[in-house]
């Protein structure tokens, strides 16, 4: 008898394991719109509610600008990993009950790992050491599978996404969106080494599995997550519950913040250096463009709601971005994919912040900034945000 119970047990714990991983992944089987939150101050609810009432299902959360309890938040220091820094997680756990308590999905987004400090937090300077020694890979794989066991149960919790915009090409000798036929010739001379980008994916999904077997993970692309850098991919990822992410910010010199700056910015339509050759982007090429993705995941037999645009904008100041962000949802909604815009009322930086207009923003903001205070201004749908606020409602 006692075995019968035992086996029926184990029949039990399957039977709801399962149940859990079906409500996990399910989440994502039909489209999923949403933002990204970069913020320097953690988000309470109200502000979660905002983008909930606009219509989003989900926001990409990422932790880095918080003020950390040591040198790097959560990770404690980025030069060694030596467990969860307490206070931090103390801190994500409230953010993440927030974002639940509003109705919000949040995939986990962390800019840094152990060996790769976020630019921003290093002095603008590229951290290349990921990718050089395994050594930080087995420490971000402890990271991970820390981190894992904490947030596992937690409601609001829809996927980790293991590190923002990878770039293991950068200093190796690889051109950014160079032919795919190049980046194939390239991943054959470093797979195996510290620069394989899925085996590094591998390795932290391991890690992971051995203490969360349930949460969908969500791995970006190569060459800082362009749509074009899984060409040199083999094959998919064994595991079935990742999430393919991309991210949309091309042409860059026509849609980033240096542009503005410019004495005669590129404009959007028209001609705007991209991969060593100045091309004419519109909607076309950019529909073209997207489909790069697309065809890899197609090829790899990945389905269309496993693919998602993490992140996409455009300067809000610049004369094309409203255009810009209708052509580029507009091939997104078609081939029916999740995504998530950059950005929702950031408070470090206005670039992208659509709900602002097209105006400069006043001195106050800056000011707030500078001493630690919330960000001041007040958001309203604007014209700018017309193309995201439309495709939100449900």
């Amino acid at each position: 008898m006692r075995g019968v119970l035992k086996s029926m047990l184990v029949v039990l714990c399957c039977f709801v394991a399962s149940a859990k991983a079906a409500d996990l992944i399910d989440f994502w089987d039909a489209p999923r719109h949403g933002g990204n939150s970069f913020n320097r101050l953690p988000p309470d609810q109200a502000y979660f509610q905002a983008l909930r009432d606009y219509g989003a299902t989900w926001v990409r959360l990422s932790y880095d600008k918080w003020q950390p309890a040591n040198r790097d938040f959560l990770l404690g220091d980025a030069d060694g990993y030596a467990g969860l820094a307490g206070a931090d997680l103390t801190q994500l756990r409230k953010v993440l009950d927030a974002a639940h308590a509003a109705g919000l999905k949040v995939v986990i987004a962390p800019l840094s790992l152990p060996g790769m400090r976020w630019a921003q937090n290093n002095s603008n300077r590229f951290d290349d050491r990921l990718w050089q020694d395994k050594a930080w890979w087995d420490q971000s794989a402890a990271f991970w599978r820390d981190l894992a066991r904490q947030l596992k149960d937690h409601p609001a919790v829809a996927a980790y996404n293991l590190i923002n915009e990878p770039a293991p090409e950068k200093m190796a000798g690889l051109a950014e969106h160079a032919p795919a036929a190049a980046m194939r010739a390239w991943y054959q001379q470093q797979q195996g080494s510290a620069r394989d980008l899925p085996a590094f994916y591998r390795h932290i999904i391991t890690a992971i599995r051995e203490v969360d077997p349930l949460t969908p993970v969500m791995v970006d692309a190569g060459w800082y997550a362009a749509a074009d850098a899984f060409a040199y991919w083999p094959q998919a990822l064994a595991d079935q519950r990742v999430l393919y992410s991309f991210h949309m910010y091309e042409p860059y010199h026509a849609t980033s913040a240096p542009n503005l700056a410019r004495a005669k910015p590129y404009a959007y339509p028209g001609s705007v250096p991209f991969a060593g050759q100045t091309q004419n982007w519109d909607s076309a090429r950019v529909e073209a463009y997207l489909q790069k993705p697309w065809q890899w995941a197609q090829a790899q037999q990945v389905p269309a709601n496993r693919l998602v645009a993490g992140e996409f904008g455009c300067m809000r100041r610049l004369a094309g971005c409203r255009q810009y962000l209708d052509d580029v949802l507009g091939p997104l909604d078609r081939a029916k994919l999740h995504w998530a815009f950059y950005s929702f009322r950031e408070d470090s930086w206005d670039g992208m912040d659509y709900e602002l207009g097209a105006t400069k923003v006043p001195w106050a903001y800056w000011q707030a900034i500078e001493q630690q205070l919330p960000d001041p201004l007040k958001r309203q749908a604007t014209g700018e945000f017309e193309p995201i606020r439309k495709r939100l409602q449900p």
